[in-house]
């Protein structure tokens, strides 16, 4: 199996400019919410069996998932909750493993925002978690996505606490500052992770 380190954070905390870091080093990224999207795309099985459930209201004009209505109907109801995630889960992981597996880096990324909620981390070798102070995710929050301060402060609130992410990590990038720093500390987990994974196959071969 191929050494696979977990990204996670929460939001506003950076990941993407982190995984675009290990990315521009050669490093296959898998991202699990590029997974989630694409498991539900026009043609995809999920959406039929989503569209069935809910009604043809669940999708766009076009043809595509209306998340907007999806995340409503999920939201005020648990059970409605539980059956999605019991249809998207099992296709997400599947897809997730085969692109993992058809890796040709030393290494996998693995990015996985919600890894602490659901559990994910002993899926991983090496958890690195991109950490940042709640009141920069907030404010990154309100300028990215043009939400209110008390919507950016409920989706933080909704999400694993800063805490819970860090018991998990392994390793941690402080994205509080400028790009450059986070890209140094890329750099110096880059060598470290290609080490690991050497040992890893190594042991393998034993």
């Amino acid at each position: 199996m191929v050494y696979t380190v977990a990204l996670t954070g929460g939001i506003g905390s950076g990941k993407s400019t982190v995984a675009n870091e290990f990315a521009r080093l050669g490093v296959t990224v898998v991202d699990a919410d590029v997974i989630a999207r694409q498991v539900v795309e026009p043609g995809q099985p999920a959406l039929n069996a989503i569209s069935a459930h809910f009604g043809k209201e669940i999708l766009l004009p076009d043809g595509a998932l209306n998340r907007r209505i999806l995340r409503e109907k999920i939201f005020s109801s648990p059970a409605e909750k539980q059956w999605l995630n019991d249809l998207l889960h099992p296709l997400i992981h599947q897809r997730t493993q085969n692109e993992i597996s058809h890796s040709l880096s030393p290494y996998v990324l693995w990015v996985v925002p919600l890894l602490v909620e659901n559990h994910l981390q002993r899926k991983a070798d090496r958890v690195l978690v991109v950490d940042v102070s709640p009141e920069i995710q907030i404010a990154r929050t309100i300028s990215r996505d043009n939400v209110s301060r008390q919507h950016a402060e409920q989706i933080v609130a909704a999400q694993a606490t800063r805490e819970e992410r860090l018991a998990v990590a392994d390793d941690v990038i402080n994205n509080d500052g400028s790009p450059d720093r986070a890209a140094a500390h890329v750099d110096r987990l880059h060598r470290r992770y290609l080490e690991l994974a050497s040992q890893a196959a190594q042991q393998d071969k034993e």
